[in-house]
């Protein structure tokens, strides 16, 4: 069975930038489980693997525009630190979701200042190169509940 929109595939992977940094990988947290084209992995990777089968490998070097797209500068900015108060200790790194006329964005803490803490909006991935080195160990027909929810369910899915 070949990988085709509405159907179930479990890949290992091992995801690096373009300096050969791991950035994250399937090794140790077991097989992703996905339904190929509903949106649940980035369309660059649903690009890559499409026709693919059981048993291939597939190298991808994935464009940002075709992953968690550009940095937009504009998505960076300084609130008041008060924002913070119910916070204890707000920490470089830490990952809040802000509430905008654009609906609920994930914004990571990047600067610390006295009254004021810098928060991005950029997904942590935007504008970076992705590669992924992929094995595919199983392409099948989702069940009906799995395609009713747009995701995988049990082993290797993400279903809560």
């Amino acid at each position: 069975m070949k990988v085709a929109d509405n159907k179930v595939v479990v890949i290992d992977y091992t995801l690096t930038d373009n300096s050969g940094t791991v950035i994250d990988s399937s090794e140790g947290a077991g097989p992703l489980a996905y339904l190929h084209g509903a949106g649940n992995i980035i369309p660059g990777l649903e690009d890559a693997l499409m026709g693919k089968e059981a048993g291939d490998k597939v190298q991808a070097s994935i464009e940002p525009a075709n992953a968690y797209g550009e940095r937009h500068e504009a998505l960076k900015q300084d609130v008041p630190a008060d924002l913070f108060s119910g916070v204890d200790n707000v920490e470089v790194g830490m990952q809040f979701q802000s509430e905008t006329e654009q609906g609920p964005v994930l914004v990571t803490v990047i600067a610390i200042n006295n009254d004021t803490v810098t928060v991005d909006g950029n997904h942590p991935l935007a504008g970076v190169h992705l590669n992924f080195d992929v094995e595919i160990r199983e392409v099948r027909e989702p069940s009906a509940e799995e395609l009713e929810h747009g995701h995988v369910h049990g082993e290797g899915g993400h279903h809560h």
